[in-house]
């Protein structure tokens, strides 16, 4: 006699019941503690920044209209430190000597590394050797680089006489003459800030299509014509950005002329941050350097809105 095996009914698990979706204000508060946490990632930097960027620029200029000493109360001056500082005889040649190295550095440190932008991009081996090469000036010091550089420069045993020498060219004063010291300060300003600025021009000529090249190949264009006709336009915005910030880093400078000439020689390369260094430091007449400060920072501003608003319209047009 067999025995049937019993079937047993399924047991079918029942249906969950729908979950109601969360309430809104949940979602709000969610939302409101993410951008706490955000907020909150973000308050450090806020802080620093305000603290050593936003405040002493508010300051100086608070001081520039202040005849204020440490270790007394300052006093209301209004325009009476403008009026000094626009008349020492030092202010005339630090604005002359700012604005000419402003020029010398757009002429040649602004094509340069343009230059050597276009020869990395066309080179086809030991790339990334070169752009090392280039690269290694900004990440020396300034003050060393400076320093090496007051060395070569050195008149009697510096490398670079000792290399005119022997090519048997004269030999130069270098920092030492009066007519040479500025352009000798724009050489080395260009080599130390040159690696940034030609990673910058790299990387905007490796944008470019490479269709663009072979069309005014095939329509018969030279060199100097693909340069003009396709890699300008296509970095036009880089080129102009980087122009504007060369003109805003060297109307600064002041480590060239701080470590390599002290200012001279005859007032030579003394310019406007080296003169506020002068009055802040060496004079203590800190309303002097911050009523300097003032002129920059409005000289600047002026310049860079209209320089930005010039190069608006041009794109518009």
């Amino acid at each position: 006699m067999t025995k049937t095996a019993e079937r047993r009914p399924v047991e079918r698990a029942a249906p969950r019941p729908a979950q109601a979706p969360p309430p809104a204000g949940g979602r709000e508060r969610r939302r409101l503690a993410d951008q706490v946490r955000a907020y909150a990632f973000l308050l450090g930097g806020l802080v620093c920044f305000a603290l050593f960027s936003w405040y002493p620029a508010i300051r100086a200029v608070v001081i520039a209209f202040q005849k204020y000493t440490p270790g007394a109360p300052p006093e209301w001056a209004g325009t009476a430190n403008f009026t000094h500082v626009w008349h020492d005889p030092e202010f005339g040649a630090a604005w002359r000597n700012t604005l000419t190295f402003t020029l010398l550095a757009l002429l040649i440190g602004f094509a340069v590394p343009f230059v050597f932008a276009l020869v990395l991009n066309e080179l086809r081996h030991a790339r990334a050797f070169f752009r090392v090469v280039v690269y290694l000036p900004v990440m020396i010091p300034p003050v060393v680089g400076a320093l090496l550089w007051k060395w070569f420069y050195d008149p009697g045993a510096g490398l670079a006489n000792e290399a005119l020498r022997a090519l048997h060219l004269p030999t130069s004063d270098w920092t030492n003459g009066a007519d040479t010291a500025l352009v000798s300060l724009v050489i080395v300003a260009t080599w130390a800030s040159m690696g940034g600025t030609v990673l910058i021009y790299l990387a905007a000529l490796q944008s470019i299509p490479g269709e663009l090249y072979e069309a005014a190949e095939l329509d018969g264009a030279g060199l100097l014509q693909r340069i003009r006709h396709v890699t300008v336009p296509q970095t036009r915005f880089v080129i102009l950005m980087l122009m504007l910030l060369q003109i805003i880093a060297t109307m600064q400078v002041f480590t060239e002329p701080f470590v390599i000439t002290g200012g001279g020689p005859e007032n030579a390369t003394v310019t406007v941050l080296y003169l506020i260094y002068k009055y802040a430091f060496l004079y203590n007449d800190f309303g002097g350097a911050c009523a300097l400060s003032v002129m920059l920072l409005v000289l600047l501003g002026v310049f860079s809105a209209g320089y930005l608003r010039l190069t608006r319209s041009e794109e518009d047009a």
